[in-house]
């Protein structure tokens, strides 16, 4: 990965020192995120400057470097991520005759190519991968800065003193001489709901993060003005849906399976594009493992596969990620962690996150990812496969509660719900136990408890209720701030 920052002064001053020790110190915070090189662009005029460290992953030469100007002169860009498809998109741009000169391979110059010739919205729709992008517009004197269409890579701006900072972390933000910094208390109930802190929000006032598939334009007025336009949507993730229920795959089961493979396959085999040492992190589940069979079908070489390992056999899955590995024939790596090694992680996960964030198994990928930077320098991972094709047990909860709930009336359920509400616990477990023998829902010890649970479901007024109910940690968060 790479990081970004930088900022959009108010008011335009000359060159300085001062400027260059902010972006300094605003590129050490995320040092992290980019150890092969660091540099700086400044437009004292415009009162914009910008910071970026990169790890080398396509174009390992000075050519790669960042930020980096466009042909033209007229753009600059600070670039986070890969542009998987950015040989093609080449190929497309030597067709027309609007490619420049090229002075190296990186998806970066792709980029600033894309820009100058189809222009941002364009752009963005051609390019296939992952990105946070801060681009800088010296004739327009605009900053745009650009996310990709899932959010794989972060994006972070917002308002300090007379200043737009952005970054791609909060740390960096933080660095800035005007930062204050005050915890948004409506957003901590968001955090306590989903444990994350969703787009745009973030755990500071005034700060956002911008959302997956969306561009933002900053203009000097917007920033004397202290005002910023909604971001713009290039692709969305309900759109797409919609568009696939509005046309369904028609070709029956079996060359669906044939489509995702190929898709599949095809996916992997551009992201495994590197100049660098690659690997794969292995849990062996279904996800990790389809990944990691995808890339040794594809590979002449075994491929790098990595396991975290634990001596409780109840979060221990090391086991079967070897073998998953011993079948594939992966040259494959476990580490094996003790309770104390897993709990010396925990104090480093906020400076880690920048922001709450209750998962626990963000703790293992600390560790397996620690333990993979030692042998490559890029990872593949099945994160996201639940997500994508309906993994999680919820996603079946919804459709068997709707199909037996949510026929009803609003009014009906309402009033049922009330009904069973009312109904004191210890009657409610007497008149439900004997019916165990015939619904299984209510063979538990406490049948009042699902009783109770069945009618939060009916009083939800729709399916969107109904969705946030079931990703929701935490009911009536806005009790707790």
């Amino acid at each position: 990965m790479c990081g970004l920052a930088g900022f959009v002064a108010r008011m335009a001053a000359k060159p300085s020192l001062q400027w260059q020790a902010v972006l300094q110190r605003m590129g050490d915070r995320i040092r992290h995120r980019g150890p092969d090189h660091s540099d700086q662009w400044i437009d004292a005029d415009a009162g914009m400057g910008l910071v970026h460290r990169r790890l080398a992953i396509l174009e390992l030469s000075a050519a790669g470097h960042q930020p980096m100007v466009s042909a033209s002169g007229r753009r600059i860009i600070a670039f986070n991520g890969e542009i998987y498809n950015h040989a093609d998109l080449r190929q497309v741009l030597q067709a027309s005759g609007t490619a420049p000169a090229w002075r190296g391979h990186s998806d970066t110059e792709t980029l600033l190519a894309g820009f100058e010739s189809w222009g941002i919205e364009d752009t963005l729709r051609r390019c296939v991968g992952m990105f946070a992008i801060a681009l800088w517009d010296r004739t327009e004197r605009q900053l745009h800065l650009m996310r990709d269409r899932l959010g794989e890579k972060p994006l972070y701006y917002g308002w300090a003193g007379d200043a737009l900072l952005f970054g791609s972390e909060l740390k960096a933000l933080r660095a800035h001489p005007s930062w204050r910094g005050e915890v948004d208390r409506d957003v901590l109930a968001l955090f306590f709901r989903h444990n994350y802190i969703p787009a745009p929000y973030s755990i500071y006032k005034g700060v956002w993060k911008l959302p997956p598939g969306t561009w933002l334009t900053v203009s000097q007025d917007d920033v004397r003005r202290r005002e910023l336009s909604a971001p713009k949507v290039y692709w969305s993730v309900l759109a797409a849906a919609a568009r696939a229920r509005e046309e369904p795959f028609a070709q029956g089961d079996a060359a669906a399976l044939v489509e995702l493979e190929r898709i599949s396959s095809q996916a992997i085999a551009l992201q495994r594009i590197s100049d660098v040492p690659l690997g794969a992190f292995l849990s062996g589940g279904v996800d990790s493992s389809a990944v990691v069979a995808l890339m040794q079908a594809q590979s002449p070489r075994r491929v790098r596969s990595f396991t975290i390992g634990f001596s409780e056999p109840r979060y221990n899955e090391a086991e079967y990620a070897k073998a998953v590995a011993r079948h594939l024939g992966t040259d494959h790596t476990e580490l094996y962690v003790s309770p104390e090694e897993a709990q010396a992680v925990i104090p480093r996960l906020p400076a880690i996150y920048d922001e709450p964030f209750s998962d626990s198994s963000q703790i293992p990928t600390f560790l397996v990812a620690q333990q993979a930077r030692q042998h490559v320098t890029v990872s593949l991972s099945g994160d996201a496969g639940d997500e994508l094709f309906g993994g999680y047990n919820r996603y079946c909860v919804a459709r068997n509660l709707r199909r037996k709930f949510m026929w009803m009336p609003w009014a009906m359920r309402r009033r049922l719900a009330q009904a069973v509400d009312a109904w004191p616990k210890w009657l409610l477990n007497a008149l439900l136990r004997p019916l165990g023998a015939l619904v299984p829902y209510f063979r538990v010890s406490q049948p009042s408890d699902k009783a109770y649970m069945a009618a939060e479901v009916l009083a939800l007024a729709d399916d969107g209720a109904l969705y946030r109910h079931l990703v929701s940690h935490w009911k009536d968060p806005s009790s707790l701030v």
